[in-house]
């Protein structure tokens, strides 16, 4: 599987971006897909996940009510609206697939997009 993230850019705090995780392979919608920050000077960290069908889905704390996952296994992709965002939400977005159920630990994951750049101004 091979993924390709999008979306990233620059926004005012409260603004809102959706950035979109394309993958190529005809079993896509066998993975489980997460995604994934790392802000500068920080360790990469888990942002929110959902399962094969779209369903379990998983919110960090910091983004439970701002940030909104889904999936199209038709058009083998997933994406992540972010709204009402804030300065702390500057990192680089990374999209992340692996067979089975989703977890929070980024070295459960096989496939990786390259990331997509996401600065919030205040």
């Amino acid at each position: 599987v091979q993924l390709q993230a999008s979306g990233g850019g620059s926004v005012e705090s409260g603004g809102s971006l959706r950035l979109s995780c394309g993958g190529s392979g005809p079993i896509f919608s066998w993975y489980a897909m997460s995604w994934f920050r790392r802000a500068p000077g920080k360790e990469r960290e888990f942002v929110t996940g959902l399962g094969w069908n779209g369903g379990s889905t998983d919110y960090a704390d910091s983004v439970k009510g701002r940030f909104t996952v889904s999936r199209d296994n038709a058009r083998n992709t997933v994406y992540l609206q972010m709204d009402n965002l804030k300065p702390e939400d500057t990192a680089v977005y990374y999209c992340a697939a692996r067979s089975g159920a989703g977890t929070r630990s980024p070295s459960d994951y096989r496939y990786w997009g390259q990331g997509t750049q996401v600065t919030v101004s205040s």
